[in-house]
């Protein structure tokens, strides 16, 4: 007798387990690890949906155990590896065996897998198969295509499976894994303007008073026909105009489908460049080292990029496949534009905002070996590839990486994991490396690996540090230092391009009452409210609540109330004030919603139909516009004053990031860099470009006041809507753990006393804090302990309504 150790379809914590099933001996050809089937479950045997992790000839249960139903799969969706890395990443990350399986498994629901049955059009010589072959043969002329489920169900063979991969081999039938639910094909709108009327008798028609609909006539098109959206966007005006201009017959209209290709088949070849002296000593201690990670330390326009792409080259001619990960998808058309210029339809991407149906496919063609290399965001570090090579983690020290959602997991210690399964190489690319990634370098974790110099040989941009204390004692109460508008003017008049970085969307931060102080909050969220001036609304950042601008002061009824602070809003209207004829665009996740709008905005700077580009931190990475050669960072401080230990690192990035966009072409670049604390560590070294003057003193605080990288961090935080249950729900599971802590003897770690967090309630649910410090040593003990008390329950902590959310070496403790 056979067994099968399986993870049953159900959330339940108390479920978090393998459950055994005999497989029948008409089964044994065909359960596998990581195919899908259904059992009975429960005490009325339910059939439910399952994933084989393991089978085995023998099992330590006694007594009577449950048959596997059936199989749904004809080959595994997951690999033996992919399930050990879940396996991992349960124990590691603290989440249940299925929320671990739920990232590794296909993209969208796996229940709605099929396996499709397909005839091909090879001719068939019956009397080379057996009776079972040519009995599927003759089905699928009738059918054409059948499922397996239902192939399966419909007749019973001894060894279905057998029979199917034996006419596969034989080139007969070829399998298909498809979704049941296909998602409907979505069109959109096209226009044209009419041919027969002239300009002149079109504005006739118009008449004088509709002045989109003259401007949107009269104005020359740079193609023939564009879609609705192209319009609307590109006029800033609304469908109205547009549905009477298709009234008056000026304009033409009709639909076509919607794209639903992951990757445009426009995109240009882009020629492999000579690398320079240190690019080529970088690439070769690569390719004959025997590391398997590696940190590569390159200056902002140092030419990361091309050694990625040589080294991907070099994995392909191996016949390894390679996984390239970008922190944001804003930085994915880029990356996108080369890998695909350079190797064509061997390129594949996965990332969040693809719909369904592109992840699903992208996903079918990377497991079928029809990819070889795979570019995204995040999640892209499970592409399942049978026969990774590399993994390349561009930009390694983005908070991105690391998941907000359970399993919460960290991306660069995933794929640690996976290069060990794999036996692949790891290559972390940054200008700006993770404190704890740098100091793991040191201690051979990682081989560091350096490119000092830009690639173009030109010099990394200076950087101008502005004291606006001293701009508001000389007068000047500008947004603007005299500095950045003086080089701003400069730069116009030699028709270059500006770069403009303030870290806060709005218009402003926050309306206050200048009478009693009174701060207009968010009635969800312990938090302002930021005013955005485009909806004359006030908005909440966290929960998303919305309420009008007060005009008097809803606490005592003063007249005299403000709003005060900046964001980009603001900073596009004082700009397009001061610089009227400019072309201007703001960049930020109010005005970049959909899949499209990041292309948009990129591809108008590299056009250089954009002058001023005014962004937060997505305009800080990974953009190379060789155009640019002034970059103003308007507020320096907005990160460096949060109440978080990572806070002076961050804005050292930020700093470092954001100036490294200016001068990459064969121009030199210039930063103007406005802040109140201009004698902070973190803007003197970004001042200098000198990431080893931050290093060490960031290095020394945190040793000092133990944090990582000297430790380990789990924050566990305590949630709902009743504040003074989730308070004792906290300081009862504090008491347990410490004294479940003594009584193992685990001196080396250090339990905080619960605190509200610094954000004490958002969405109107009331959060409370503690955080954990301990070593790998105790690292095992630690999590089991908080598995058995927080996960399982065992001790009765939760009352209902609240919940427990665990992040191991969170990216902030905010």
């Amino acid at each position: 007798m056979k067994y099968a150790e399986i993870i049953i379809d159900h959330k339940a914590s108390k479920l978090d387990r393998p459950f055994t099933y005999c497989i029948q001996p008409l089964q044994e050809d065909d359960i596998q690890t990581g195919i899908r089937v259904v059992v009975p479950f429960g005490k009325v045997n339910k059939p439910t949906l399952g994933v084989v992790i393991k089978t085995s000839n023998t099992t330590d249960l006694a007594g009577d155990i449950k048959y596997i139903i059936q199989t749904l799969d004809t080959k595994p969706i997951l690999s033996i590896k992919m399930i050990q890395l879940a396996r991992w990443i349960r124990e590691e990350y603290l989440c249940t065996f299925f929320e671990a399986l739920s990232v590794v498994l296909p993209p969208g629901d796996f229940r709605e897998i099929n396996n499709i049955i397909v005839l091909s059009d090879k001719e068939i010589d019956e009397k080379l198969l057996d009776d079972d072959e040519n009995r599927i043969v003759d089905i699928l002329k009738e059918e054409k295509q059948i499922s397996y489920v239902e192939l399966k169900n419909a007749y019973k063979w001894k060894s279905l499976n057998k029979s199917l991969f034996k006419l596969e081999n034989k080139g007969i039938v070829y399998i298909n894994i498809d979704i049941k639910k296909r998602v409907s094909v979505k069109h959109e709108n096209i226009l044209w303007k009419s041919k027969e009327i002239s300009i002149e008798d079109g504005l006739k028609i118009i008449g004088n008073s509709a002045k989109k609909q003259r401007l949107i006539w009269e104005t020359k098109w740079d193609k023939y026909i564009k879609t609705e959206k192209e319009i609307l966007r590109e006029f800033n005006t609304s469908s109205a105009v547009l549905k009477e201009l298709i009234l008056k017959e000026l304009i033409h209209v009709d639909k076509q489908i919607i794209n639903e290709e992951a990757i445009e088949d426009t995109i240009p070849n882009y020629k492999k460049l000579k690398l320079n002296k240190e690019q080529e000593l970088v690439y070769n201690k690569i390719i004959n080292s025997d590391y398997s990670s590696y940190l590569l330390h390159g200056v902002t326009g140092s030419g990361k990029t091309e050694v990625y792409l040589q080294l991907v080259e070099e994995y392909l001619k191996r016949g390894k496949d390679s996984i390239i990960l970008v922190p944001e998808i804003s930085l994915t058309p880029q990356t996108i534009d080369r890998f695909v210029g350079r190797f064509g339809n061997r390129v594949a991407i996965l990332h969040s905002r693809l719909t369904k149906a592109q992840r699903f496919s992208q996903w079918r063609r990377i497991k079928t070996g029809e990819y070889s290399i795979v570019i995204g965001a995040r999640s892209a570090i499970f592409a399942p590839f049978n026969n990774l090579g590399l993994i390349i983690i561009d930009e390694e020290h983005e908070n991105t990486y690391k998941s907000n959602n359970n399993p919460k997991y960290d991306t660069i210690e995933v794929a640690r994991k996976r290069v060990e399964l794999e036996n692949a190489k790891l290559i972390l690319g940054t200008a700006t490396p993770s404190i704890e990634t740098y100091y793991n370098s040191y201690k051979k974790e990682h081989r560091y690996l350096e490119l000092k110099e830009r690639a173009t040989k030109m010099q990394l941009p200076t950087i101008e540090v502005i004291d606006m204390r001293i701009e508001l004692l000389n007068g000047n109460k500008s947004i603007f230092s005299t500095s950045l508008k003086h080089k701003m003017d400069i730069a116009l008049s030699n028709a270059e391009q500006i770069i403009l970085f303030l870290n806060r969307r709005g218009y402003a931060g926050f309306v206050t009452c200048r009478a009693y102080g009174y701060v207009v909050k968010c009635e969800n969220c312990d938090i302002s409210m930021t005013v955005h001036k485009s909806s004359n609304r006030l908005r909440c950042h966290y929960c998303g609540a919305t309420k009008k601008i007060p005009k008097i002061c809803p606490s005592c009824g003063s007249k005299y109330i403000r709003t005060f602070g900046i964001g980009t809003e603001k900073i596009e209207e004082e700009v397009r004030k001061a610089y009227p004829k400019a072309n201007i665009e703001r960049m930020d996740s109010d005005t970049v919603k959909k899949r499209n709008d990041y292309d948009i905005v990129l591809n108008k700077m590299k056009e250089r139909k954009i002058d001023i580009l005014i962004g937060t931190q997505m305009i800080t990475k990974g953009l190379d516009f060789p155009n640019v050669t002034l970059v103003g960072i308007i507020a320096a401080d907005t990160t460096l004053n949060l109440p978080d230990f990572r806070s002076p690192e961050k804005s050292f990035q930020l700093i470092t990031q954001v100036s490294g966009r200016s001068g990459r072409g064969d121009k030199a670049g210039s930063v103007v860099l406005q802040t109140y604390n201009p004698e902070h560590y973190s803007i003197t070294s970004a001042k200098e470009n000198s990431y080893r003057d931050f290093y060490d003193i960031e290095i020394n605080l945190r040793k000092e006041f133990i944090y990582p990288p000297f430790v380990n961090i789990i924050s566990i935080l305590f949630y709902g809507k009743n504040k003074n249950v989730v308070k004792d729900n906290i300081i009862k599971a504090n008491e347990i753990i410490s004294n479940k802590i003594e009584k193992l003897g685990l001196n080396n770690i250090v339990i905080n006393n619960p605190l509200p967090a610094p954000l004490e309630r958002i969405n109107n649910e009331y959060r409370w804090q503690m955080l954990i410090k301990y070593d790998e040593t105790s690292s095992k003990e630690l999590k089991e302990i908080l598995k058995q008390l927080l996960i399982l329950d065992e001790a009765k902590i939760k009352n209902q309504g609240v919940k427990i959310s665990i992040t191991v070496n969170p990216d902030s403790v905010l």
